[in-house]
């Protein structure tokens, strides 16, 4: 440090800690004192300025000396311990004498007081001086030297508007003094302010000031101080003045060497201050990186620093997960990839909310999700932008458990994370439009978001823009009519929900499988609503007689409704409603009609009251294949004798109604697909036009993801889209389909198959593919017997169009005679006569008629069926 032409502090080199300082003046010369600020809180005192080149000399040993090493001799140390000697540049006294170069420049004079002649120090500065006049240098020039004195400004009348006057332009400036690491007293130039700098969006220790005036440090205040002084005290450097909150001038001083900010840091000597963050221009995410450098080295200030997140293993820390259900506006339920459910609370936000809060919980008519101002705008934000998708996770504290306090609830364990979905942070969109709010936390709370002030920045947006909860608009009410188990405004709704066919609606809640909650938007009402034309096991539940025993698979049915359409946007039949008031009905979501996919999954059973509805042929198929698979709700199933289950009917008579078909595909069981030859123009139309658009509009590979139910198109060998079901999903290299409208099944890979386009779904053409069997035919149960008449028929009947007539119907599909559409032949009875099947005798009178008798009399020459039929004494 240079005090003054004719002063200077030296120190040696730091082992350890900041070096002991040590005051040195020069011997036999004196330069201009330097000014001096009136001091604080004595009226009589004035402020002083320079004397003439007081400054220049301080200059002149600032830009030669600063930063330099010196060697000096002392010649005399006076009683009140001050050192007067001699100050060399270099590391011996053979470097440049500095009081010398002062007087040759003219810029201090030379004490002639008691000159002894025999002194060669002084004689050889009285005539550096005398050289230094005749050349009018400095002092010696012609004037004196006042037009050198500066005019120091102490006091900046308007710091805000002079700070928006440099439009943050780096300004220059000189350090001179460091009143801790981070604060510091800077000249700034050409102007001449004298000023105090806190450095933008950090703190470093400092010093506190204790009742008798003596200064207490804190940890590591001291080397901090010492740090910022070695590198900036009197440097040229320049200064961002950034903000001036409350008169408290904020700037980023940036030197060639360096962002000194930064460099703290890093260094472990600071740490950010969020209130000041907001203002720091070089990019806040720069000081965050710094700081986190130096946590995870643990160095000076973060010695004890523990992470929020240091317990938790790396997966736990950072993960993928499905959002299941969105809670509130700043928590969700996630499943993890093991299949676990976790509820993850977004990280230093708070959700709309009511002042008075804690009254309204005694009113059991509030709702927050509708009452509390913007909390439903915010929840439907999060709804529509993350249920069912995948999103990435990254936790960045736990908050533990509190108890309940006078005023306040109790909390259970929090994880509290950042959620990205697309590279877009969660938070962050909703603070920006206004939705939720930004905890503000003590500066040493370290459990925060990872993006803090990204989630700042986009509040003060979402201020400035006056978005929701911060706009002075009249707040949005909703009035929602829960009818549930209101069983007289249920019975005036019911027709109003009948005639309207499908209707919209929001899953809110699920009580079971087949018991939920909706929300109707346009109807702004909620209902419950029962699954219609099944029966789903009961879970358990409070009763008058007790607690009633969960049936089994109860929770795994609950579990596969909520996965499949908790929150998530559907579309109601209503067909009636029970004496409870609640609305029985079929709930489609994406093409999937869950009644059907909960006994596909055999988690639910076929209720009789399916037996009315277009959906029965579907649902008892699928019962009946889990059902021969055991599974589930199967487990334990007992199948009855054929006997018990045949209904004898003596007043129908056989009706014979041939309609022209086109048969499309013959499987392996003997069942084949036909087309009505009648509706075959729709299905022509509606696939060229259909391939049009997709043509004009080709679908992005890769970009459909299938999920078992969905009907989508497929793309078949010969490079034509084709409309399809997904029955299976193996991988995406793996996906089993069905063309529902030629009944052939293939597997292929996902990059094959594409979102419907709404315009040719089942519900402008429903799938023209429809199964049947052979009526009064046993179907060999010999591989090799069956595969010889499947090759017949494909020969003789497939692509080619017949005669068909419904004789009888099955568990799965009805029974049908054939004929071809030439001769008239019955397909059957060929095969009968070829002796390749057998024929199945009816036990229906109406079918008795029939002359089916004469097939016994074309016996074949082996017997293909199995060892427990009839002739061996079993009968299944």
């Amino acid at each position: 440090l240079v005090l003054s032409g004719c002063a200077i502090i030296v120190r040696g080199q730091p082992r350890g800690g900041p070096p002991p300082e040590r005051q040195i003046n020069l011997s036999n010369i004196r330069a201009g004192a330097m000014a001096r600020r009136a001091a604080q809180g004595q009226p009589d005192t004035k402020d002083t300025p320079d004397e003439p080149w007081a400054f220049q000399a301080r200059e002149f040993l600032r830009k030669k000396l600063i930063g330099k090493e010196v060697c000096f001799t002392v010649e005399i140390k006076t009683a009140l311990g001050r050192e007067y000697g001699m100050v060399y540049l270099g590391r011996d006294t053979t470097g440049e004498n500095i009081a010398d170069s002062l007087v040759n420049e003219g810029l201090a004079t030379v004490r002639r007081e008691g000159i002894r002649g025999n002194n060669p120090d002084q004689a050889r500065l009285c005539e550096l001086e005398d050289q230094a006049k005749a050349s009018k240098k400095g002092l010696w020039s012609e004037g004196g030297g006042t037009h050198t004195i500066r005019d120091i400004k102490y006091i900046i009348e308007n710091p805000r508007n002079f700070i928006d006057s440099l439009h943050q332009r780096p300004i220059n400036a000189i350090i001179e003094h460091v009143r801790d690491g981070s604060v510091v007293r800077a000249l700034l130039l050409p102007d001449y302010y004298l000023v105090t700098v806190m450095l933008s969006g950090v703190k470093c220790p400092t010093f506190k000031r204790e009742a008798d005036g003596a200064e207490s440090p804190e940890p590591f205040a001291a080397e901090a101080k010492f740090f910022t002084e070695s590198r900036l005290l009197q440097r040229d450097v320049q200064i961002i003045l950034e903000s001036c909150p409350n008169q408290i001038i904020l700037g980023t001083i940036l030197h060639p060497n360096g962002n000194i900010t930064e460099l703290l840091l890093k260094e472990g000597f600071a740490r950010c201050v969020d209130w000041s963050m907001a203002v720091y221009t070089q990019g806040a995410e720069k000081l965050r990186a710094a700081e986190r450098s130096a946590k995870e080295r643990k160095v000076r200030i973060w010695k004890d620093y523990v992470a929020p997140t240091a317990n938790l293993d790396q997966k736990d820390r950072q993960f993928v997960a499905k959002v299941m259900q969105v809670v509130n506006a700043d928590a969700m339920v996630v499943k993890l990839n093991s299949g676990e459910l976790k509820t993850i609370h977004l990280s230093s936000i708070r959700p709309p909310r009511i002042e008075g809060e804690k009254n309204k919980d005694k009113d059991k008519r509030f709702r927050p999700l509708y009452d509390i101002p913007y909390m439903f705008e915010a929840r439907e934000f999060l709804r529509k932008k993350l249920i069912g998708k995948k999103v990435n996770v990254t936790v960045d504290y736990i908050r533990a458990a509190t108890g309940p306090g006078e005023g306040t609830p109790a909390f259970s364990e929090r994880t509290c994370a950042t959620v990205t979905i697309g590279g877009i942070n969660i938070a962050e969109a909703l603070v920006s439009k206004g939705l939720a709010t930004i905890i503000r936390y003590r500066q040493d709370d370290d459990q925060r978001s990872s993006h803090y002030d990204e989630l700042l920045a986009a509040e003060a947006r979402a201020i400035k823009n006056g978005k929701g909860l911060h706009s002075k608009k009249e707040v949005p009410i909703h009035r929602v009519a829960d009818i549930s188990g209101e069983t007289q405004k249920a019975k005036q709704f019911l027709p109003f929900l009948q005639r309207a066919g499908r209707s919209e609606a929001v899953v809110e809640y699920v009580f079971s499988g087949s018991r939920l909650k909706l929300y109707m938007p346009k109807e702004t009402c909620l209902i419950t609503f029962l699954l219609a034309g099944i029966e789903c096991p009961r879970s358990s539940r409070n009763m008058p007689g007790g607690m009633q025993v969960a049936e089994p698979f109860s929770d795994e049915a609950m579990l596969f409704t909520k996965e499949l359409v908790l929150q998530r946007e559907v579309e109601v039949e209503v067909e009636s409603m029970d004496k409870a008031g609640n609305f029985i009905g079929w709930l489609h979501i994406e093409g999937v009609n869950l009644s059907i996919a909960l006994v596909e999954n055999a988690l639910s059973k076929v209720h009789f009251t399916a037996e009315r509805s277009a959906y029965y042929k579907t649902l008892v198929s699928a019962e009946e294949s889990c059902r021969q698979r055991k599974e589930k709700i199967w487990a334990n199933y007992e199948e009855k004798p054929v006997e018990e289950v045949v209904h004898v009917t003596e007043e129908k008579e056989r009706v014979a109604n041939y309609r022209a078909v086109y048969v499309t595909e013959i499987c392996d069981t003997l069942h084949f697909y036909t087309q009505d030859v009648e509706t075959g123009g729709q299905l022509e139309s509606l696939m060229e036009t259909m391939r049009a658009e997709i043509a004009s509009q080709p679908p992005v590979e890769g970009s459909y993801a299938p999920r078992r139910g969905d009907i989508c198109i497929a793309k078949f060998a010969d490079g034509e889209w084709y409309r399809a079901k997904v029955e299976k999903v193996e991988s995406p290299a793996k996906v089993h389909v069905f063309y529902i409208d030629y009944g052939n099944r293939e597997v292929v890979s996902s990059t094959r198959l594409a979102a419907m386009p709404p315009a040719f779904g089942t519900r402008i053409l429903p799938a023209q593919a429809t199964e049947h069997a052979f009526a009064f035919i046993q179907v060999p149960q010999d591989e090799d017997a069956r595969a010889d008449v499947v090759d017949c028929i494909v020969r003789d009947i497939q692509n080619s169009q017949c005669l068909m007539n419904v004789e009888y119907s099955g568990v799965t599909c009805p029974h049908v005679t054939i004929q071809f559409g030439d001769t008239k032949d019955d397909v059957g009875l060929g095969l009968v006569k070829e002796g390749l099947v057998m024929v199945d005798v009816r036990k229906e009178k109406h079918l008795q008629k029939i002359d089916i008798t004469t097939f016994y009399g074309y016996l074949f020459h082996y017997d293909f069926r199995a060892d427990d039929a009839d002739e061996f004494g079993y009968r299944r």
